[in-house]
């Protein structure tokens, strides 16, 4: 077996990026400041309904004000839109204008644009503007939203329901329940979370009046679809017409996937003054302008055999949408309901899922898009089952994952698995948390006056079916490789794991791969990148293009060197007679007279039709102070199956980042609006709580993979899975411990300490009575 590439695929290669962030000279779209550039603010609502008038005409004449748009200076551009729709039973979604029109239906709802000199001038401008507001009721929530009476959003969405369908089989599975020796049954939240990204959204836009062109810097996670959405949807122009560029992006967990209202209405104004117009969001902005997450209210039921094995599972799931529909905000849900039956072999499933207009910011992906909700209804509610039956969790679990010889497998809700063994990185995770010692620790935390428990998750997604992906692999004058691809990196490091694609068949270290990215007029196509799916889609097509570069080289190599193709090899850079001394570099073969410039490129398109399907056990591990419901992580262990892993240390940090959001979930973050008014009262870091290192633990992580059979390089996607087992290990640890002490069986995210201290004075009162 020949020797590992030094920089090749499964080695920790030093991410290549970090060199010029950690010196500060990362290159974010705020630090682009074309001389002379506009300012712009944007005036939102402060009411989370309310009908308005406006008058913008003193505003315009204050000094340095360059234009001041609303909704009828915008009455010709489309609305944004919702890609997704029912296949059978389609609906019809309101409209989402650039600018809300006599009516605001959140906190934060834009109505009106100012373009000024500074950005004193356009605070100042924002002020002037005379807005007159008639408040309306106000619904936030979705129990609230369903109630009978509660105010409309949409005066044509009775009961503010935009769909109400079921998936699966409901007759087989009313049956089953029928004939159940049991059912266990949950009722749970997921709340809605802020995708908390370092780099608050911004961007630069700059009209060529000569071309009549228009040229957008902004970071986003995919500038193609940016583009297209943008011209296509809103702006009515050719995609000819606009060229995107990304250049740094600091951090997007999905929400910077999606077009924004603040990119059109600069696009309008740079042609309008013909002039470069910029703006970026404060913090505030960011909570009340950018789509959020999650936020999901679930019921689910197990129908259970006396030994434990599951025979039907039953749910009834309202999604969020928020006032409008962002981007793919009702697929969450309901894309994510189809993955509720987990690693369990359910072979009866049904579910309800309802999508639900309120009151509120917009919902859309946020890092794992549906599944890391399905996750948590599915492990909280399969612990519920093991305490119905009095069960170990990990029995209850192995009873009844499907076994590696039943793979593939076709789940109740059409999805199948191709590859795993569950129960073995299960197995692997009891272990090395030392799951069998863990009586000892309880016993001695209670000695000191705290309680401790211990949880468990073991977890499915689906990732990699964005669509196709397409990378050129193209040979430098220097002889350098250059890989252009329309994937996006916010912070993954891209730049690293592609040249490791390429350094794998050709011997090149990365400083010699060059990836360019995020600039629609050098990148032909591009899908961005969400969902886990950059290597699994583009980095096949990175190695297939690299491949048939190498093909081509040693064509070309053949003749230089007069010799059959079939016996050049490459390595380290240079194509070599096999056996031999002789070689010639790559940078001789690009500088060879004569050569077809097409013979310098390889090219390549890979779709993931079937999806990816990462798998894995997170067991967490907690102490609880009972006297003040403090909460401290102690042990946290994940090891999960990722098909093959490209580079370990870009791996263990996507795992880490991904688990500490989740573990931010499921402690103290939660999106908190008024009861009756509708206000955001977590509108900044004062009152939304994000998680520190302090709040994290030092995790363990390994590996158990099994290559994947539906990717051709065996690998599973990766960059989400943290974030989907991570809130329902630490729930189930929260909710062992207060079983063991307190008969406790519920708590919901975020499990504050306030939450925790209640239930426990809660219990104390009910059995001192």
């Amino acid at each position: 077996m020949a020797a590992p590439i030094k920089f090749g695929v499964g080695q920790s290669v030093l991410r290549k990026e970090d060199d010029a962030l950690i010196r500060g000279k990362g290159r974010y779209t705020d630090d682009y400041a074309p001389q002379a550039a506009l300012r712009c603010l944007v005036l939102r609502s402060p009411h989370a309904h309310a009908k308005y008038t406006i008058d913008a005409s003193r505003a315009r004449g204050l000094p340095g004000v360059a234009l001041i748009l609303t909704a009828d200076d915008v009455k010709d551009l489309g609305n944004l839109p919702c890609l997704f729709n029912l296949e059978t039973d389609p609906f019809t979604g309101p409209p989402y204008p650039i600018l809300a029109k006599d009516e605001v239906r959140h906190v934060g709802d834009a109505i009106a644009f100012v373009v000024a000199e500074t950005i004193d001038q356009a605070r100042d401008a924002i002020e002037a503007i005379e807005v007159k507001w008639s408040p309306l009721p106000a619904v936030t929530g979705v129990v609230n939203a369903v109630k009978k009476g509660a105010p409309q959003v949409w005066p044509d969405k009775a009961g503010n329901v935009l769909f109400d369908v079921s998936i699966g089989d409901k007759a087989a599975t009313e049956a089953a329940f029928a004939k159940a020796h049991a059912v266990a049954e949950i009722s749970i939240v997921n709340p809605r979370v802020v995708a908390s990204f370092m780099e608050t959204r911004a961007a630069v836009c700059e009209y060529d009046a000569k071309r009549d062109h228009l040229t957008l810097t902004v970071g986003s996670q995919g500038s193609h679809r940016l583009r297209d959405i943008l011209c296509q949807n809103v702006l009515n122009i050719p995609t000819d017409k606009m060229r995107v560029i990304c250049p740094d992006v600091g951090g997007g967990f999905g929400t910077k996937l999606f077009p924004y209202r603040e990119y059109a209405l600069m696009a309008v104004a740079a042609r309008k003054l013909k002039k470069a117009v910029k703006w970026a969001a404060d913090r505030s902005e960011h909570f009340m302008g950018d789509a959020q997450g999650r936020d999901n209210v679930t019921t689910a039921k197990m129908a259970l055999a006396e030994d434990g094995k599951f025979l039907a599972m039953d749910c009834d799931l309202m999604g969020d949408m928020g006032a409008y529909l962002s981007t793919f905000g009702p697929y969450i849900p309901h894309g994510g309901a189809g993955m509720l039956p987990g690693l369990y072999d359910i072979q009866a499933f049904h579910c309800r899922v309802r999508t639900i207009f309120t009151h509120s910011v917009p919902v859309d992906a946020y890092r794992g898009a549906g599944r890391p909700e399905a996750a948590y209804v599915i492990e909280r509610l399969v612990d519920a089952c093991a305490r119905k039956l009095d069960m170990t969790p990990d029995a209850i679990r192995r009873k009844n994952f499907i076994p590696p010889k039943a793979l593939p497998y076709k789940t109740a809700t059409g999805k199948v698995y191709d590859s795993g063994d569950f129960a073995a990185h299960l197995k692997r995770a009891m272990e090395i948390a030392e799951w069998k010692e863990f009586p000892k620790r309880a016993k001695a935390a209670k000695k000191g006056g705290l309680i401790r428990g211990i949880g468990l998750a073991s977890y499915v997604e689906i990732c990699g079916v964005m669509g196709e992906e397409t990378a050129n692999v193209r040979l430098d004058p220097n002889g350098d490789v250059t890989v252009l691809i329309g994937t996006q990196s916010s912070g993954q490091g891209h730049q690293t794991a592609y040249a490791q694609i390429v350094a794998e068949q050709f011997g090149v270290a990365p400083e010699r791969v060059h990836v360019r990215q995020g600039d629609t007029d050098e990148i032909a196509t591009g899908l961005g990148t969400g969902g886990s799916a950059s290597i699994p889609s583009g980095g096949v097509s990175v190695e297939r293009a690299t491949r048939e570069l190498g093909q081509k080289l040693k064509e070309i190599a053949a003749q230089a060197l007069e010799a059959s193709v079939g016996d050049l090899e490459i390595t380290d850079g240079i194509v070599r007679i096999a056996g031999t001394d002789r070689s010639i570099s790559f940078a001789d073969l690009a500088k060879r007279p004569g050569v077809d410039p097409a013979k310098l490129n390889g090219s390549a398109t890979f779709a993931s039709a079937d999806g990816t399907y990462p798998n894995g056990t997170h067991v967490a591990e907690v102490e609880i102070d009972p006297a003040t419901g403090i909460i401290k992580i102690v042990n946290y262990v994940i090891v999960d199956d990722f098909g093959k892993t490209l580079n370990p240390l870009l791996l263990a940090g996507q795992v880490h980042g991904g688990a500490m959001q989740g573990i931010g979930q499921a402690l103290m973050e939660q999106v908190v609006y008024g009861a009756t008014d509708g206000q955001l009262i977590t509108a900044t870091f004062m009152d939304y709580a994000l998680p520190r290192a302090a709040d994290g633990p030092a995790f363990v992580f390994e590996t158990n993979n099994v290559p994947c059979k539906t990717n051709p390089m065996g690998v599973k996607g990766a960059g989400e899975a943290g974030a989907i087992g991570s809130c329902p290990a630490v729930v189930n640890a929260i909710v062992d411990a207060l079983w063991r002490e307190y008969k406790i069986d519920h708590i919901d995210m975020p499990a504050t300490p306030e939450r925790v201290w209640i239930a426990i004075s809660e219990h104390r009162r009910r059995h001192s009575l």
